[in-house]
Protein backbone atom coordinates (compact mmCIF):
# COMPACT_ATOMS: atom_id res chain seq x y z
CA UNK A 1 0.00 0.00 0.00
CA UNK A 2 2.99 2.77 0.85
CA UNK A 3 5.72 2.72 -1.01
CA UNK A 4 8.31 4.91 -1.05
CA UNK A 5 9.04 6.88 -4.35
CA UNK A 6 11.86 5.53 -6.49
CA UNK A 7 13.06 8.71 -7.61
CA UNK A 8 14.02 10.01 -3.60
CA UNK A 9 17.40 8.63 -2.18
CA UNK A 10 17.41 9.34 1.96
CA UNK A 11 20.67 10.38 3.44
CA UNK A 12 22.43 7.15 4.69
CA UNK A 13 24.89 6.97 7.24
CA UNK A 14 28.17 4.40 7.81
CA UNK A 15 27.84 2.52 11.14
CA UNK A 16 29.66 -0.82 12.83
CA UNK A 17 27.82 -3.75 13.50
CA UNK A 18 29.50 -6.27 15.17
CA UNK A 19 32.57 -5.15 13.34
CA UNK A 20 30.80 -5.03 10.05
CA UNK A 21 30.08 -1.70 8.12
CA UNK A 22 26.42 -1.27 7.80
CA UNK A 23 24.73 1.84 5.77
CA UNK A 24 21.70 2.70 7.46
CA UNK A 25 19.03 5.66 6.42
CA UNK A 26 20.11 8.90 8.66
CA UNK A 27 17.57 9.38 11.40
CA UNK A 28 17.33 5.50 11.65
CA UNK A 29 18.06 3.86 15.38
CA UNK A 30 20.90 1.54 16.08
CA UNK A 31 18.08 -1.12 15.93
CA UNK A 32 17.31 -1.00 13.04
CA UNK A 33 20.73 -1.00 12.09
CA UNK A 34 21.25 -4.26 13.50
CA UNK A 35 18.32 -5.45 12.32
CA UNK A 36 19.30 -4.49 8.76
CA UNK A 37 22.69 -6.31 9.57
CA UNK A 38 21.10 -9.50 9.65
CA UNK A 39 22.30 -10.79 12.99
CA UNK A 40 21.16 -13.67 14.43
CA UNK A 41 21.06 -12.03 17.99
CA UNK A 42 22.20 -8.61 19.31
CA UNK A 43 22.59 -9.78 22.78
CA UNK A 44 21.89 -12.72 25.03
CA UNK A 45 20.12 -13.51 27.85
CA UNK A 46 21.82 -13.32 31.58
CA UNK A 47 20.21 -16.34 32.89
CA UNK A 48 19.55 -19.02 29.84
CA UNK A 49 21.80 -17.35 27.05
CA UNK A 50 18.36 -16.74 25.08
CA UNK A 51 19.11 -15.05 21.72
CA UNK A 52 17.50 -11.73 21.36
CA UNK A 53 16.67 -8.91 18.55
CA UNK A 54 15.27 -6.04 18.57
CA UNK A 55 11.36 -6.43 19.26
CA UNK A 56 8.72 -3.44 20.36
CA UNK A 57 11.13 -0.80 18.80
CA UNK A 58 9.67 1.97 21.06
CA UNK A 59 12.23 1.49 24.41
CA UNK A 60 8.77 -1.31 26.63
CA UNK A 61 10.75 -4.72 25.95
CA UNK A 62 14.63 -4.26 26.38
CA UNK A 63 15.36 -7.06 23.83
CA UNK A 64 17.69 -4.45 22.02
CA UNK A 65 19.98 -3.98 24.78
CA UNK A 66 23.72 -3.51 23.23
CA UNK A 67 26.50 -2.17 23.88
CA UNK A 68 26.33 1.05 21.72
CA UNK A 69 29.92 3.30 21.20
CA UNK A 70 31.58 0.93 24.24
CA UNK A 71 28.89 1.70 26.40
CA UNK A 72 26.98 -2.03 27.44
CA UNK A 73 22.77 -2.24 28.32
CA UNK A 74 22.11 0.95 26.01
CA UNK A 75 18.38 0.02 24.67
CA UNK A 76 19.48 0.58 21.07
CA UNK A 77 15.30 1.14 19.76
CA UNK A 78 16.23 4.52 21.61
CA UNK A 79 19.53 5.64 19.78
CA UNK A 80 19.56 7.55 16.95
CA UNK A 81 22.70 6.29 14.54
CA UNK A 82 26.02 8.58 13.95
CA UNK A 83 28.39 8.77 11.79
CA UNK A 84 31.18 5.67 12.92
CA UNK A 85 29.11 4.29 15.29
CA UNK A 86 29.75 0.71 16.81
CA UNK A 87 27.15 -1.60 18.16
CA UNK A 88 28.33 -4.77 19.13
CA UNK A 89 25.96 -7.55 20.82
CA UNK A 90 25.96 -7.93 24.51
CA UNK A 91 26.68 -11.38 25.61
CA UNK A 92 25.45 -11.90 29.55
CA UNK A 93 24.92 -9.52 32.21
CA UNK A 94 26.99 -6.39 32.33
CA UNK A 95 27.31 -3.93 35.15
CA UNK A 96 24.87 -0.70 34.63
CA UNK A 97 27.83 1.16 34.88
CA UNK A 98 30.96 1.91 32.70
CA UNK A 99 34.28 1.56 35.02
CA UNK A 100 36.48 4.85 35.91
CA UNK A 101 33.03 6.67 35.67
CA UNK A 102 32.02 9.20 38.09
CA UNK A 103 28.60 8.38 40.29
CA UNK A 104 26.84 9.47 42.54
CA UNK A 105 25.69 7.36 45.33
Amino acid sequence: MFAQRPDIRPATVDVFVAGQPVRVPEGATAAAAVLLAGLPAIRETPVTGSPRLPYCMMGVCFDCLAEIDGIANRQSCTVAVRPGMRIEPQRGARPAWREGAVHEG
